[in-house]
């Protein structure tokens, strides 16, 4: 038996489509306007982590200004970020006017 020959044209769309797009690192950055506890619970509600991902996230970010909490495509990094930005002030601290800030930065 033989082997059917691609349609014409086909070979370059599959191509592409196993083109891969770039990746993104969604980095929350630290201030102090946000509790540990805040942090864990945004993290565990927006990107379903466990407790201890989010706890690690949350030490990270307050030792070294950031932390990586995603790594994916742009479109999925945006609304992860936006995300972040809309989930509100920190009710523990009446001093927090809003939410944490995050940035995207390619993935290398």
């Amino acid at each position: 038996m033989g082997f059917a020959s691609p349609l014409p044209g086909t070979e370059a769309s599959q191509q592409e489509k196993q083109t891969i797009e770039p990746l993104w690192h969604v980095v929350l950055l630290d201030d102090d306007d946000h509790t540990y506890d805040y942090v864990i619970e945004m993290l565990c509600k927006l990107f379903v982590k466990t407790v201890e991902e989010a706890y690690r996230h949350a030490v990270e970010v307050d030792s070294t200004g950031r932390t990586i909490v995603l790594t994916c495509d742009r479109e999925a990094a945006e609304f992860a970020r936006d995300q972040i930005h809309g989930y509100g002030a920190d009710w523990r601290m009446p001093k927090c006017k809003g939410s944490m800030t995050a940035v995207l930065e390619p993935a290398a």
